[in-house]
């Protein structure tokens, strides 16, 4: 579960990238020069990996060493190796 400082923050960065993201479509309809595009599409992809990593540290701050305290360390290791492996595709 996402604690409400860090919701307010992942909500916040969200909403960058939705914008960040509409532009990219924006500029896709327009025409706009291929390099432009792919600056603001990178900033999208930019955006969405720092949520990426808010997420993350929060779920090791919270959900992890849940599972830990009650005697889960094994299933929460492979939950994180599983998120690290996808990540890196």
């Amino acid at each position: 579960m996402v604690g409400k400082d860090k919701k307010k923050e992942i909500l916040h960065r969200a909403k960058i990238v939705e914008g960040h993201f509409k532009k990219v479509v924006k500029m896709i309809e327009n025409d706009d020069y291929c390099i432009d595009i792919l600056n603001q599409s990178l900033a999208v992809q930019n955006a969405l990996k720092k949520i990426d990593e808010v997420l993350l540290e929060n779920h090791m701050n919270t959900c992890v060493v849940h599972k830990i305290q009650a005697g889960k360390s094994e299933e929460a290791a492979k939950e994180v190796m599983q998120a690290f492996k996808r990540r890196i595709k």
